[in-house]
């Protein structure tokens, strides 16, 4: 189940399989090592990525600036960092997801 995540730098590294155009944001579960994550806004002009970190920092009560791309930031699969999360809070977020 921890093949998505890893901890790094006082902070967790995820791996995301992001879906745009979708009717809500939200975790769908896993494809592969990524979790697939599905976005409302289009991706155009960096709207899904600015929607996807104002999703997640909310999912992960962190602020949107402690959210950073590592890799992925034109692509579908992208690797994110995000700067004071903790594996038991991305654990705490997935429970209830059928990862």
């Amino acid at each position: 189940m921890d093949s998505f995540y890893s901890e790094q730098n006082n902070g967790i590294i995820l791996r995301i399989k992001a879906v745009p155009n979708s009717s809500k944001n939200e975790i769908c579960g896993l494809i592969g090592d990524a979790l697939k994550i599905k976005i409302k806004a289009p991706a155009v002009e960096n709207k899904a990525n600015e929607e996807l970190v104002k999703f997640l920092s909310k999912l992960f009560k962190v602020s949107k600036t402690s959210i950073t791309f590592k890799s992925g930031d034109t692509s579908k699969l992208k690797t994110l960092y995000i700067s004071g999360c903790t594996i038991d809070k991305i654990k705490d977020v997935c429970a209830n997801i059928d990862v």
